[in-house]
């Protein structure tokens, strides 16, 4: 039943409404060959990974949709639809064009790179186009972070596979003088929300995630050999096979602890030489010890 409310009641939900202009863009993860190419066209990589973000004046927050098959034949009269495939939109971006034409050759010149597979001189006449391997130009760590002012609470939407698909015709004349602007659509073949890196999974907040506050106060004891819940919750998986984890582990004075037991020397070797490789955490303490009775026999 529909009931009368007070303006009072819902004025907090409508005066903290997130804003469009607070994001940032950052491009990251480019290849050698395409990080060469733009530098001897003065376009370095310190200028691809922080300002050519800046200069983006107009970005998009990716979308994604479902491809669905009809399935007939379960249920006698009834249709029912079941997707088997994940869309991803394509995005344009607009970019500030500074008076270097920095940002514009980076555009250009990443297209240029990715058609310029047969390495010929493009002014001869039997010039042709060879497409180099997708490996040699995607990007896989270029982001879009949505924030606002209180920089209280960000989205971060992380981008595999980027590329450059369409740089668009770019109109100039002579009357009105405006900043000149360049816009280009970019593709990607997947992308994630939230941030992924080691230290988020070990503190819980990984692919947006609420941060477990209890588990960096104090240590806890993480089993290495028994099934642990999976992500979703509903189902066991392996530590050896599993790509993630809903385990958090403990951050004490900006030391990570994982503490555990294992069932041999091998399995505490393999799970000490598997933390050890997790670069991006600054102090990482493991106490791995051996089961007792397995000592004993």
């Amino acid at each position: 039943m529909v009931k009368p409310r007070r303006i009072s009641d819902f004025k907090p939900t409508f005066t903290n409404l997130a804003q469009t202009s607070h994001y940032q863009v950052i491009f990251g993860g480019l290849p050698l060959g395409v990080r060469q190419h733009l530098n001897v066209r003065d376009v370095n990589y310190r200028f691809i990974t922080e300002t050519s973000g800046l200069l983006c004046s107009n970005a998009v927050l990716p979308g994604a949709g479902l491809a669905t098959a009809q399935i007939v034949g379960n249920y006698t009269g009834v249709t029912e639809n079941m997707a088997h495939t994940k869309i991803f939109n394509k995005i344009n971006l607009e970019f500030y064009v500074d008076n270097e034409y920095k940002s514009l050759k980076f555009l250009e010149h990443w297209i240029e790179f990715i058609a310029n597979g047969s390495g010929e001189d493009q002014s001869r006449k039997d010039y042709y186009y060879r497409m180099e391997y997708p490996d040699d130009y995607k990007a896989y760590q270029s982001k879009i972070i949505k924030f606002d002012r209180d920089y209280k609470e960000e989205m971060q939407y992380n981008f595999y596979g980027m590329f450059p698909q369409q740089l668009s015709s770019i109109p100039v004349k002579y009357e009105g003088s405006q900043v000149l602007k360049a816009t280009a659509t970019f593709m990607f073949d997947r992308y994630s929300a939230g941030k992924f890196s080691s230290y988020d999974r070990y503190r819980g907040s990984f692919n947006n995630r609420k941060e477990n506050k209890a588990s960096v106060d104090k240590p806890i004891t993480t089993n290495m050999v028994n099934p642990i819940t999976d992500t979703d919750g509903t189902s066991p998986y392996n530590w050896r096979t599993s790509e993630d984890t809903a385990t958090s582990f403990p951050v004490v004075d900006g030391e990570v602890y994982i503490i555990g037991l294992a069932d041999n020397i091998n399995e505490k070797t393999e799970v000490e030489r598997f933390l050890s490789s997790m670069t991006d955490i600054k102090k990482l303490i493991t106490i791995i010890e051996i089961k007792k009775h397995l000592e004993n026999e």
